[in-house]
């Protein structure tokens, strides 16, 4: 089903049937991106922070997995809370819901090589190829508790599609229903590049609530283990030429990632904003 978005206000251009076009090819461009890296990584690096190789992101996720599970868990309290994954790439946060108790699990993914993968590691979860930004898929409107997107956001560059993503994500839960995702939440201007956009807070919780979705929390998700992308500059390309560095080597970056797993454990508990990915969650009103 496709999305209609509202009218835009005058000010914006109606699109051309050559932006159209373009807006297309880069959607396909996109798909080939994650099909070829997922075939070519199915594992934390793929859907992580690749430049720093897979010891270093093995830690990464540990730390994820600490701070998804403990909110996740106040979300799916029985075996009767349904739960779409959207993007579900290497089936951590499937199993991740499951372990938190969500009976009803079902996973999606973009690319027919996770989906190919996920079907043979997952079975016997449901697993559905969906676009996100084009439809809601085979499921009927008000089908879930719960709709997860994590990791995903920021990978959409074009911003009416991810207006669509969320216009589609609201569809498929019913009225109170959670959408739990991870966004970066700038308080610096936005910036882009060919395959991730960092958005603004304002714009990130203006867009939710454009398609009856109300922010009601945001925890960090990592403070130190990722790209500090709402830092000041020089931060930013010091902290990240830094990790690059340290993580040169699989043995290195093990041990720096065990290094900072600490760190990170006890800065995401106190901190209440990060400088990198936070976890959100949001009500569908």
């Amino acid at each position: 089903m496709p999305c209609h978005l509202p009218p835009r206000p005058q000010r914006f251009r109606v699109r051309s049937y050559r932006a159209d076009s373009m807006m297309k090819a880069m959607t396909e461009r996109h798909d080939e991106f994650w099909n070829q890296r997922l075939a070519d990584d199915w594992s934390e690096s793929g859907v992580g922070y690749r430049a720093l190789g897979r010891p270093f992101n093995n830690w990464m996720y540990r730390v994820r997995r600490h701070v998804f599970t403990h909110e996740a868990a106040a979300l799916a309290p029985d075996l009767q809370t349904s739960v779409l994954d959207v993007g579900s790439g290497t089936g951590l946060y499937l199993d991740w819901w499951h372990a938190v108790g969500a009976g009803q699990v079902t996973g999606s993914d973009l690319t027919p090589a996770a989906v190919e993968k996920l079907r043979v590691h997952h079975a016997p979860v449901p697993i559905e190829q969906l676009d996100i930004t084009a439809g809601h898929g085979p499921f009927p409107p008000g089908s879930f508790d719960i709709v997860s997107c994590m990791d995903v956001l920021f990978h959409i560059t074009d911003d009416d599609l991810y207006r669509c993503a969320l216009a589609n994500i609201a569809t498929l839960l019913r009225p109170g229903g959670r959408f739990v995702f991870t966004e970066n939440f700038l308080n610096r201007p936005a910036d882009r590049s060919e395959h991730q956009v960092n958005r603004t807070r304002e714009w990130i919780t203006q867009t939710l609530a454009e398609q009856g979705l109300r922010l009601t929390r945001r925890t960090p998700m990592l403070v130190l283990m990722n790209a500090q992308v709402d830092a000041p500059r020089w931060w930013r390309k010091g902290w990240g030429g830094l990790l690059r560095a340290v993580t040169l080597h699989p043995a290195s970056g093990w041990v720096a990632g065990a290094g900072l797993y600490p760190l990170e454990r006890v800065l995401t508990r106190t901190k209440t904003e990060s400088p990198t990915t936070e976890l959100a969650v949001a009500e569908r009103l």
